[in-house]
């Protein structure tokens, strides 16, 4: 009887050793499944990410598996919305999260970001022969955005917070139907979405109205749970694309031009 009670104790401690060898992925530890990350993203905002069948493509999915590459670190990438992205960020749920976030002052009490690695701006997207030709002209207009993006934050500027006259989907393929729909009369979104559907849906006969005077520019940024560990050794990552032309190569395969850089670094 004892020898049995020893050797049931010696198997209970051998499956409490292994058992403890198992867990999910995180950034702390040892061993190589502590170098796997889970990211979070809005598969829905094409060129940036979008959903290619059953794969999660685009230039921020080629841009942040280059930097987490340089990082050393694997990823598991998961599409699970807007706001859900946002929530498991601040939730330590998931890692980090890229989905053209702007970095803004509102975010960062919640969050904390990388250096910046995209320029973008505001514009308006309408349907040709639209007497809409600036910013002003939305008074008084019925004007679709994303919800809980800066696309919203400008028409709320312009129109006021809580306006009706200003609607609110969760992303902006949703936002573009509404205006083909005719129940907005324009679009308020980021000027690399809304440039790349005009150029890939010609048929629909839309048209970007840009303005720098009441859009500013904005920087993209990789999104972190606020005191995130990461954060240093992605900011060193993203440096490090930035300067040996892994970036541009991205950049060019995804837009076609050359990214600028200096304007980049000089916006860290």
């Amino acid at each position: 009887m004892k020898k049995l009670t020893k050797l049931s104790f010696l198997m209970i401690l051998a499956i409490t050793i292994v058992l403890s060898g198992c867990g999910t992925n995180s950034t702390t530890g040892g061993g190589d499944e502590d170098k796997t990350l889970k990211l979070v993203t809005n598969a829905a905002y094409a060129p940036m990410e979008y959903m290619e069948g059953d794969k999660i493509v685009g230039f921020d999915i080629d841009f942040i598996e280059a930097v987490a590459e340089e990082a050393g670190y694997e990823l598991d990438i998961k599409h699970v919305g807007w706001e859900s992205m946002l929530l498991e960020a601040k939730d330590k749920v998931a890692d980090l999260a890229v989905a053209a976030i702007t970095i803004n002052d509102d975010r960062k009490e919640t969050y904390d970001f990388s250096v910046p690695y995209y320029l973008s701006t505001n514009m308006i997207l309408v349907k040709e022969g639209s007497d809409i030709q600036s910013a002003d002209d939305l008074i008084g207009k019925t004007v679709a955005v994303q919800n809980g993006t800066t696309g919203q934050e400008s028409a709320e500027a312009l129109l006021g917070v809580n306006n009706d006259s200003i609607k609110k989907f969760e992303d902006n393929n949703l936002a573009i139907q509404e205006l083909l729909n005719d129940g907005a009369d324009a679009v308020i979104a980021d000027n690399t979405v809304v440039e790349t559907y005009v150029k890939n849906n010609p048929e629909q006969k839309l048209k970007v109205v840009s303005d720098e005077q009441n859009f500013a520019s904005e920087f993209y940024g990789i999104l972190f749970p606020k005191g995130s560990e990461l954060k240093e050794d992605f900011d060193k990552a993203v440096n490090t694309i930035l300067d040996n032309g892994k970036y541009a190569e991205i950049y060019k395969e995804w837009f076609g031009t050359e990214p600028d850089i200096e304007g980049l670094k000089a916006a860290q």
